[in-house]
């Protein structure tokens, strides 16, 4: 597995307001979608490349990907039906540094980006962005009522570190959940 380079304090600081590209394309079957990115994000340009964050192990544990990606793999994303994006756009060194109206405005655009790449299900990681975002205080972890045009919505554990209640086996089996409601209605998702 590829290793992440190592960034300097200077490095990260200097990423700060950067904003990251997409993984995605029409008709996926699940688009994940971050808070936003952090800042060994945005010196990367790999979504989740932080060491302590999880998404990468907890979607291969899942069953969603053969193995385990690195985040310079992750245009590899495409082939299996999945992508990656942001509720914000812009890279910040915490989640508590966005202001109530980026969420809702991330929402807006969020809301947009989905009706024109109309993937199957909506994955936001992290159900405090997707309460913040779609002005859904009570929304629990899982599939959701919400729809975006034809494209389900499921709330996800957020996958970084500082995420302790939540272990990777506890993460993939609940991100295994929705694998197989991506997969209902599918012969298998691409890789199987």
């Amino acid at each position: 597995m590829t290793r992440p380079p190592r960034l300097t304090p200077a490095d990260l600081e200097a990423a700060r307001d950067r904003i990251v590209p997409d993984v995605a394309a029409s008709g996926l079957s699940v688009l994940f979608c971050g808070i936003n990115p952090g800042l060994m994000t945005a010196a990367t340009g790999h979504h989740f490349a932080r060491p302590g964050n999880r998404f990468w192990p907890v979607l291969h544990l899942s069953g969603f990907t053969p193995r385990q990606l690195a985040p310079a793999e992750q245009d590899e994303l495409l082939s299996y039906g999945l992508g990656i994006t942001n509720v914000v756009a812009r890279a910040t060194a915490r989640a508590d540094e966005l202001s109530t109206r980026e969420f809702r405005e991330g929402g807006r655009l969020l809301t947009a980006k989905v009706e024109r790449l109309r993937p199957r299900w909506l994955a936001v990681v992290g159900v405090t962005a997707y309460r913040s975002a779609f002005r859904e205080p009570k929304a629990k972890i899982g599939p959701q009522e919400r729809m975006i045009g034809g494209t389900r919505v499921w709330a996800l554990p957020n996958p970084s570190g500082l995420n302790a209640h939540w272990t990777a086996a506890t993460m993939a089996e609940e991100y295994g959940r929705l694998r197989a409601a991506a997969m209902d209605g599918c012969e298998q998702l691409p890789y199987r």
